[in-house]
């Protein structure tokens, strides 16, 4: 407390003291018939060389930043479709940068050129068609040559996949991703969040739907149902107070969950045994191992808000929506191995990131990601590192 008193009071003392010496200034202006809008001719034309120095310095410092930092401390791009980003990036700095350099360079330079002097007469400009043609026309160009090409690398990285696409959900929860591999025929069990649940006889943390998950969930739904109704009973037969607000809520709930289960009846009346077949092979990993030189198919989900699926060294990123399914596709052409041996770094791995700020552990959501062979691959998953969805969840 006494030093946020002290700080306080240094800061008052500042302010009095730089108003006192603005006043001090006032004053002696007077005493020189000084007038405020009078120029001092030595004054401005030190601010004058002052604009070059500030040009060189600002200038060096950018290129020093550039050299420094210009990759974003990330290594070379380790996806097929991640060399196109970097080119289009690369694209985008030439253009950013021509235009930084060149319009700072004249902002100063004239600056320091025209500085007021007494003897110059200024020259009235008010309008040229040709200079409103060119600084029209040339960023117009410009924007439209970043846009072409990012549209097209953009449809490259969201565009319809190839016929050997290997298919694999990635699943988003507040603070961790799950990893859905779509089994040998390639293709992902259905889901619905209807049928997601944590119930300890029966988890079902993706919502995958078979048979036996949706009359699990219907008994979880009947036994909570049943429970809340019972609560509601006691309430009115006061033998149990709550408050208004949690009255409310419980009734509330209580309604949401028979929505619910309607529409688990409905979905339980239109189920047909070839949705078992679908999610029969698929299996789940808490890290993703992708294999070098295949294409992949991910498709994103979210449990609870918007995350972002972000792999930086793939330079690929896709929003997580509840309630929607969104698409990226990428190739890795580096094994994990390879990377190191690039990077010098024998403790390099790649990583997959949540980039939206998620909760208060955001920062630590994240998923180690293996890049190898087939034959690692196939020994990975022989290591016990993948588990079975319908073992897992029935």
């Amino acid at each position: 407390m006494e030093m946020k008193l002290i700080v306080l009071v240094v800061i008052v003392l500042v302010a009095i003291a730089v108003a006192q010496l603005m006043r001090v200034y006032e004053l002696t202006s007077k005493i020189r018939n000084r007038r405020e809008e009078d120029i001092d001719l030595r004054v401005n034309n030190i601010n004058a060389m002052m604009m070059i120095l500030f040009l060189a310095a600002f200038f060096g410092s950018g290129v020093y930043m550039l050299y420094e930092y210009g990759n974003g401390m990330l290594p070379e791009a380790a996806s097929l479709h991640g060399q196109d980003v970097d080119w289009l990036f690369n694209i985008n700095w030439i253009i950013v940068l021509t235009v930084f350099f060149g319009t700072n360079a004249v902002l100063f330079i004239f600056a320091y050129k025209y500085a007021y002097d007494p003897k110059r007469k200024p020259y009235y400009f008010p309008h040229d068609n040709r200079l409103e043609m060119i600084w029209t026309v040339i960023p117009a160009g410009a924007l439209a040559v970043i846009i072409i090409l990012g549209l097209m690398t953009w449809n490259k990285i969201t565009g319809k996949p190839s016929d050997d696409a290997v298919i694999v959900e990635l699943y988003a929860e507040q603070f961790n991703f799950t990893a859905r591999y779509s089994g040998d025929d390639n293709k992902l069990g259905h889901a619905d969040y209807k049928l997601v649940t944590t119930w300890v006889e029966n988890p079902n943390p993706l919502g995958i739907i078979t048979k036996n998950n949706i009359e699990w969930r219907l008994k979880e739904l009947d036994s909570t149902i049943t429970a809340m109704h019972n609560d509601i009973a006691a309430e009115e037969a006061s033998q149990k107070i709550f408050s208004v607000a949690a009255s409310e809520k419980l009734r509330s709930k209580v309604e949401k969950l028979e929505r619910i289960r309607e529409r688990v009846v409905l979905m339980q009346s239109n189920y047909s045994d070839s949705t078992d077949v679908l999610a029969a092979d698929d299996f789940t990993a808490k890290e993703l191992f992708l294999i070098k030189d295949q294409e992949y198919q991910f498709i994103m989900r979210s449990r609870d808000v918007i995350h972002s699926a972000y792999f930086p060294h793939f330079r690929a990123q896709m929003n997580c929506v509840p309630g929607q399914r969104t698409k990226l596709k990428f190739t890795p052409i580096y094994t994990t191995a390879e990377m190191r041996e690039k990077t010098d770094n024998p403790e390099f791995n790649y990583i997959l990131l949540c980039n939206k700020i998620c909760g208060e552990s955001h920062s630590n959501m994240n998923m180690r990601v293996i890049v190898g062979t087939q034959d690692e691959y196939e020994k990975w998953i022989e290591e016990g590192n993948t588990t079975n969805v319908v073992a897992s969840v029935n």
